[in-house]
């Protein structure tokens, strides 16, 4: 098993990135991997990662797109009012702040379902107060990571009714018909997971004092603002409309962009400054974005190479019908896949396709097949250098160039979250 492409590929990928290669290096050379090993020959692969890139091209244009606004909205002041108000709010506990992130991070999954998109925004003006109280970045890191994964695992709202109405299509389109309502009742498990990895990250691993240096954030000026103004009031205006816009089209760079026009009609936004704005997104966002296009095609190489039903169906003959070592080799299948595609949503399909019918076979409840086929397909996730849980927190905290993307994002969430979520799936699927 351990020379299958995709095992081989996602093993390489993380030892780069551990290597400190950049990540869309270590992309590249594991799908080169993963396209010669499985005898598709490198020039077929390039291109088949080349024709795969498209399928996260949206997601690249909106973190450009936010880019571009997080600056423009920075140039306001707005932004460092609101650090303002919520320093107030604090009161000079760390602790108050990392939960009152983690807080409306679970917001941006369901109330106000924007996803990572108010990352790029809120947690750069919060930097500055984020070295004074001598956070440690990285229980940031898990704060931001919890708070856009754990509400989608537990709660049928907002992107949690997408992602339950996937797990619900995807088993009983595979042999068991289940309700939406069953998938919740299920995975609260995973959540108390997750939220045990948050708080002793909060409390225990990440606990003491960190020092970082003030230091200019890329492609944001620095605007010292007290009091609300037009020009401020206008800017919370276009951000009500970039939201209002993205819930009812569901396309997160037209509601970018339409914020954007609203703060150049209204002219809080100079014409003659788009530009200069632009190569400031680009700045903060840019690195990112294109990380998301090369996952996209790392992904389709994978898929390609037809060693994900080979590994998944490996799982039957060594399992030996036994459910302690099944659930375990379900569940590190799952965590390999994750760890390459970078997407929970993405894999609940690829999984329950074999999942389903071996856990039927085996004898498995409906809550543990639930619990199993939802945790192998959400566990690398959290951890994933390729996906929009971490590299959406990065693009905040590493405003200033003092955060890594793989020890302190990566390695952070992987430690508080893949862990618990596998020792959560393995304990769910034998006692439900």
């Amino acid at each position: 098993m351990i020379f299958n492409p995709v095992i081989l590929s996602v093993l390489i990928m993380i030892i780069l990135c551990l290597c400190k290669l950049n990540v869309i290096f270590s992309m590249l050379i594991a799908a080169l991997v993963a396209g010669i090993t499985s005898d598709l020959g490198m020039t077929n692969t390039m291109k088949i990662l080349i024709s795969g890139m498209g399928g996260n091209a949206e997601t690249a244009l909106s973190y450009i797109l936010l880019g571009t606004l997080a600056v423009a909205i920075n140039s306001t002041g707005v932004a460092n009012i609101l650090s303002n108000k919520i320093s107030k709010v604090v009161k000079g506990k760390k602790v108050y702040l990392l939960l009152l992130v983690a807080g409306l991070g679970c917001f941006s999954q369901n109330l106000i379902p924007v996803h990572i998109a108010f990352i790029p925004i809120l947690i750069p003006p919060l930097l500055k107060l984020m070295n004074k109280l001598k956070i440690d970045r990285r229980a940031m890191a898990c704060c931001l990571t919890f708070g856009v994964k754990t509400p989608y695992v537990v709660l049928p709202v907002g992107f949690g009714l997408i992602f339950h109405t996937i797990v619900k299509d995807q088993i009983s389109s595979n042999g068991h018909i289940i309700e939406l309502g069953d998938v919740w009742k299920s995975t609260w498990l995973l959540g108390i997971a997750m939220l045990l990895g948050l708080l002793s990250a909060i409390f225990i691993t990440y606990k003491k004092d960190r020092n970082y240096q003030d230091l200019p954030l890329k492609g944001m000026v620095a605007v010292e603002s007290e009091k609300m103004e037009k020009k401020h009031w206008i800017t919370l205006a276009a951000a009500i409309v970039a939201f209002s816009i993205q819930l009812f089209t569901g396309s997160l760079p037209l509601g970018a962009i339409a914020a954007l026009i609203v703060m150049i009609i209204f002219k809080v936004v100079k014409w003659k400054d788009l530009d200069k704005m632009l190569n400031d997104g680009f700045l903060i966002m840019g690195v990112i974005a294109f990380t998301m296009l090369i996952a996209a095609g790392y992904g389709k190489v994978i898929r390609e190479t037809g060693a994900i039903e080979t590994l998944v169906n490996s799982v039957v003959g060594v399992s030996g019908g036994n459910k302690i070592i099944t659930s375990l080799i379900m569940l590190i299948v799952g965590l390999f896949i994750t760890m390459g595609i970078g997407t929970s949503f993405g894999t609940v399909p690829i999984l329950a396709t074999i999942y389903v019918p071996l856990a039927l076979k085996m004898g498995y409840s409906t809550s543990a097949m639930i619990i199993l086929i939802t945790a192998a397909s959400i566990i690398g996730d959290a951890g994933s250098p390729a996906s929009d849980s971490t590299l959406g927190p990065t693009s905040g905290l590493n405003a200033d160039g003092q955060h890594d993307h793989i020890r302190d994002t990566c390695m952070a969430t992987f430690i508080h979250f893949c862990i618990p979520l596998f020792l959560a799936g393995f304990i769910g699927s034998l006692i439900f």
